[in-house]
């Protein structure tokens, strides 16, 4: 994590969010961008530590997949992330843990229950349960893989992504200036 992203508060008094997907090189490095840039054009990113990592270890080290690069690049969104995998110390460093699928979600959730020590700080959710285009009783929560896919993949999950950060920025904004 690179703290010259937010530069006024201390980290104690940022709100601390992870983004995770499966290998950390396609969405939740999206997520990450997003999530970031969203909080720079409102005037609130020194509110926030923002992080991406992955389930898994295969792309440890690596940069984003170019495919989500470039779809960042056409929005004018920087993705910062450098591929690591989730750690047991994040369940205490983040606030938020978002994950883009079910099944990060689960692994999320097994973690956090088999980590020793201190229950988990974070709360972990889905990312797409901010979605406001997922109407009532829709059932797809995920953000879909685009890594085996086509270029087109990438624009779709940037919309998702996209959609869904917009509203956990300001419902995190709400919840923090709450009494």
């Amino acid at each position: 994590m690179d703290d010259t992203r937010s530069d006024t508060r201390s980290s104690a008094e940022r709100i601390r969010v992870l983004f995770v997907c499966l290998g950390n090189i396609c969405r939740s490095p999206l997520a990450e961008g997003v999530f970031l840039h969203l909080a720079e054009s409102a005037g609130v990113a020194d509110r926030f530590e923002v992080d991406s990592a992955g389930t898994g270890d295969w792309h440890v080290g690596e940069r984003p997949d170019p495919r989500a690069a470039a779809v960042a690049q056409r929005y004018g969104v920087e993705l910062p992330s450098v591929a690591r995998q989730v750690s047991p110390a994040d369940f205490q460093r983040f606030d938020y843990i978002v994950a883009m699928d079910r099944e990060n979600l689960w692994n999320l959730e097994r973690m956090a229950r088999e980590k020793r020590g201190r229950p988990s700080r974070a709360k972990i959710h889905l990312l797409r349960d901010d979605d406001p285009d997922r109407a009532a009783g829709d059932d797809r929560h995920d953000v879909p893989d685009p890594y085996y896919g086509g270029a087109s993949g990438f624009d779709q999950v940037y919309q998702m992504v996209h959609r869904s950060a917009a509203v956990l920025l300001r419902r995190l904004l709400a919840e923090s200036s709450a009494p």
